[in-house]
This record gives structure tokens, C-alpha cells and sequence, in this order.
């Protein structure tokens, strides 16, 4: 598996190996490896890594971050950060709050920028709004 920055020792990672053809709709919490090919959604509060050699095809992919050495095709949502590494090949719409693009990455595709999610400051929104984002978030 390729190297990430920032992994917690005991942080679990589930892997998808290069044996694996799912399609579908994917939603997790913690870190997925993909080695193998997906087609479908991916919905996610957590990392997804799309190794060396892997396909993922996805009408849209919704994580916290996202790390790039295979080939990924669709449209791609992070509220942390894209990063696209030597070799990736990505094609489709990024939107992230960070997005690092090494030497080497083809991406075919626009960018837009969103700012980090900042504190939330509750006095000034009505109870409910709060109560649907928070449930949203832990879904």
C-alpha cells in the first residue's frame, strides 16, 4: 500500500486489494485503501486512498480527505484535502478546502476552493439548522 502522511499507529484501514471489482454504493467512517476497482458512489466521513494500480469510476465521491495515486473518474468532494500524487490520473471536478497536486498527475477537470470549516458559532443559528448538521455529520 502506498505511503500516507499523518496515519495514527492505531488507526484501522480496511483494504480493498487488487482482487477486488465491487460496484456499488460505498459509505465508511475510518480509511479505505482501494487496490482494486470501483464503480459507483462514495459517501464518507473518512480517508479514502485510491492506490497505484486502482480504478475507481464514481458518479460522485463525498470524503473527509483523499489521496490520489491510481486513477479516479467522477467528481470528488473534500472537506479536508485532495492530494493528487506522482502518477495519479484524475478526471473530473475537485472541490476541497486544500488540493496538492505533484509533478507528473494528469487531471482533466476544474477546481474549486472552500474554506475550512471554521468553529460554529450556535447563538447565531436557530436549533434545528444546528440539529440536522450535526446528524448529517454523524451519519
Amino acid at each position: 500500500m502506498a505511503k500516507t502522511e499523518g496515519k495514527k499507529k492505531d488507526e484501522k484501514i480496511v483494504i480493498f486489494d487488487n482482487s477486488t471489482d465491487f460496484n456499488g454504493f460505498l459509505r465508511f467512517k475510518e480509511t479505505l485503501c482501494i487496490q482494486g476497482k470501483f464503480r459507483g458512489t462514495i459517501e464518507a466521513v473518512g480517508v479514502l486512498i485510491v492506490d497505484r494500480g486502482a480504478m475507481v469510476e464514481a458518479d460522485h465521491i463525498s470524503v473527509n480527505s483523499l489521496f490520489v495515486y491510481g486513477t479516479v473518474i467522477g467528481a470528488v468532494r473534500a472537506l479536508d484535502k485532495v492530494d493528487m500524487l506522482a502518477g495519479a490520473e484524475i478526471r473530473g471536478d475537485v472541490t476541497a478546502a486544500r488540493l496538492r497536486i505533484a509533478d507528473g498527475v494528469l487531471f482533466e477537470g476544474q477546481c474549486s476552493m472552500t474554506r475550512a470549516e471554521n468553529e460554529v458559532e450556535i447563538f447565531s443559528r436557530p436549533t434545528e439548522e444546528i440539529k440536522a448538521e450535526l446528524q448529517r455529520a454523524h451519519a
